[in-house]
């Protein structure tokens, strides 16, 4: 019996057993006692505080029957509640459901936030990576394991359950949100949760995970705006390793490092920026943020590297920057 069911089965129980008390008093004496009187005399004889008798049941010999049969049904239900409570205390469980109530008002005033979908392998290394830039972020995962595995993240959000379960996406703000990443092992899976996803929000940014590559114009007929396999990243590794191990350290320790939190980034230009118009050299992203900026991005056009310090800055375009994460993330709200 799970949490929910054991604190109900509890207060249920206990309501039952004050009624039948109470009910089975107001009819033994006639219905001429107050019925508070009747609830006040069944509350007294099952926790025995030994108020004295509010009604007469000495001398009574149905009604000291009837006080006997419920003290030794009504005495268990009480232990069983209270032992039940101490349980919930001690082993954390009441925590847990409070927890998991703050938790869903959280999520509930979420906007524009990344919803992550498997919390295994690959998706719990991800969370880390979205949350230390900053990014609002709310795990489905259904493995309890996984779960505990991933709350080493801070302040973690999450929804336990199966991502394939529409509720569950609706939990987590689908409809609000900016980017679903879906990670779970099973590509069916996968290909399930995408279609769902792109029904349920038009707009969203979808990426998934795919291990059979035959797969992946499924994936993106199904509304996946991006595919990612984690075999064909990991030989691109490999061979990376093999023929530019310095450039692969340099990501690596840019990626890992706690004291810098360097991280490469993109920001766009906002209508409302005072950036709009001005050169590269006039618009303060290098003095201001602290910022370098690797490249450029207008519209459809291809990316160019290296922008030239002239070039001027249009509202929507896209800047590839490097620097510190909160640099970045000052820069992504002044711009």
């Amino acid at each position: 019996m799970n949490i929910k069911k054991r604190l109900y089965f509890v207060l249920i129980a206990i309501f039952v057993i004050i009624s039948a008390g109470s009910i089975g008093y107001y009819i033994l004496f006639g219905g001429k006692p107050k019925f508070m009187d009747c609830i006040f005399m069944t509350v007294i004889s099952l926790t025995s505080v030994g108020y004295g008798e509010i009604l007469p049941v000495t001398g009574n010999a149905t009604a000291q029957i009837f006080t006997m049969i419920l003290i030794t049904f009504g005495m268990g239900i009480l232990l069983y509640g209270i032992s039940s409570m101490t349980a919930l205390l001690v082993e954390g469980d009441l925590t847990g459901i409070l927890r998991k109530k703050q938790m869903d008002k959280e999520i509930k005033k979420l906007n524009n936030h990344y919803i992550v979908c498997g919390g295994g392998e690959t998706g719990c290394p991800l969370l880390e990576e979205l949350i230390k830039n900053r990014e609002q972020v709310v795990l489905i995962e259904l493995d309890e394991k996984n779960i505990e595995r991933c709350s080493r993240v801070e302040n973690l959000l999450y929804i336990k359950g199966d991502a394939t379960d529409d509720q569950n996406l609706l939990a987590a703000g689908i409809e609000r949100a900016a980017g679903i990443i879906i990670a779970l092992p099973s590509d069916k899976d996968n290909l399930y949760i995408t279609m769902t996803a792109r029904m349920l929000n038009k707009k969203i940014r979808i990426i998934s995970r795919m291990t059979n590559q035959k797969l992946m114009p499924k994936l993106k007929k199904a509304g996946a705006d991006s595919v990612v396999s984690p075999n064909f990243i990991g030989a691109l590794r490999m061979a990376s390793e093999m023929i530019r191990p310095a450039a692969v350290d340099f990501l690596d320790s840019m990626l890992r490092s706690r004291k810098h939190q360097l991280r490469i980034h993109e920001i766009t230009v906002s209508a409302h920026s005072n950036a709009v118009g001005k050169k590269i050299s006039e618009s303060g992203i290098k003095d201001k943020f602290n910022l370098l900026i690797l490249g450029a991005k207008q519209n459809s056009e291809e990316i160019e590297f290296n922008p030239s310090p002239s070039q001027v800055l249009k509202e929507g375009m896209i800047l590839i920057v490097m620097g510190k994460v909160d640099d970045i993330a000052r820069a992504r709200k002044g711009l």
